[in-house]
């Protein structure tokens, strides 16, 4: 099964994909319980009903949440929720692994100000919220830094700034997930990234020479570090992107149905298509690959005279790698 690299119109997709019938996919009729098959895992052999496919998915998280220490006992839980499938995917996962667990949970959405493209995924993360009643934050970049991610883009159209969306908008993101979480008042939070985003993010550092970000994609390194004083974890970070894309569409979840329209200014798209390539052609590709950048990122050892020392920004007080946080730049650019 295969996925447009972009997800334009991506609900009549998802609809389509799921009408294929299994020996187009080379997959068994029939799912191990009896069931009949509504997706074929290539790189396993698996054929699975609806029920066994989400019941695997399920089973993954909880696995991944157990593998790497990611919630304990009593933790107050922020899921970072934008709307769109991978995330409203995570909320409603989490919101079926932790029932009984003794943890409180909540969900947080950022509104960047993308105009004609956040308004329909705020919609999509209310009505979820709203369903599975759960408690949702509302903020956005106007509030935090006193302009959207439109007019920051205007202003370094006119400045002639050479940085990608992606740049601007990264760091402001987190940043207003920190804040977010902390009017919440939450000590752990979620965020959506798939196995998919996980290889995009270890190429996009290999390319850059950036080895001490190659050393943050081990999911124990951040839990590890006192100096964050909120515990930042991906509980569906061993799940391909295009089966949180199935979930979602399998359990009917509310989600974006437009690409952000600035997503393709960076490299991250191009190395998406040729990854996505690779996993057509070489089923497993993908899965493998993150194995060997976990294993990568956990026993690198950053020679302790070139890594970024943390420390505080001078100029808002903030963790930093440097004398100024890389949001604090950023409003710089375009204040």
């Amino acid at each position: 099964m295969s996925f447009k690299s972009n997800y334009s119109n991506s609900q009549i997709g998802y609809a389509r994909m799921s009408q294929i019938t299994p020996e187009k996919r080379n997959a068994k009729s029939q799912c191990r319980c009896g069931g009949k098959t509504v997706f074929f895992r290539a790189y396993n052999g698996e054929s699975l009903c609806a029920n066994c496919f989400n019941d695997s998915i399920f089973d993954k998280v909880k696995k991944t949440i157990s593998k790497y220490d990611m919630l304990h006992y009593r933790d107050k839980l922020g899921v970072a929720i934008s709307g769109g499938k991978d995330s409203t995917s995570l909320l409603y996962i989490l919101s079926h692994v932790m029932k009984g667990h003794g943890s409180e949970l909540f969900a947080l959405t950022i509104d960047e100000g993308i105009e004609g493209y956040r308004e329909e995924s705020l919609k999509n993360a209310e009505t979820l919220c709203k369903d599975l009643q759960i408690p949702l934050l509302v903020c956005s970049y106007n509030e935090f830094f006193g302009f959207s991610l439109d007019q920051a883009l205007e202003e370094r159209t006119k400045r002639s700034i050479k940085a990608t969306s992606c740049a601007f908008c990264g760091p402001l993101r987190r940043r207003s997930i920190d804040f977010a979480a902390e009017k919440l008042g939450v000590n752990v939070v979620a965020t959506a990234h798939n196995l998919d985003d996980v290889l995009q993010t270890f190429y996009i550092n290999l390319y850059s020479g950036d080895a001490e970000r190659i050393r943050w994609l081990d999911p124990s390194y951040r839990t590890a570090q006192s100096e964050f004083r909120l515990r930042r974890i991906k509980p569906v970070m061993e799940i391909y992107e295009e089966e949180l894309a199935f979930f979602a569409y399998l359990n009917k979840l509310p989600f974006q149905s437009e690409s952000c329209p600035y997503m393709n200014e960076g490299i991250r798209t191009e190395i998406r298509l040729h990854l996505n390539e690779l996993e057509r052609k070489h089923p497993g590709m993908k899965y493998s690959t993150l194995k060997t950048i976990l294993t990568i990122s956990s026993s690198m050892a950053v020679d302790e005279t070139t890594r970024k020392k943390v420390t505080s920004c001078e100029v808002c007080g903030s963790v930093s790698t440097g004398s100024v946080c890389s949001v604090c730049k950023t409003l710089k650019l375009v204040s």
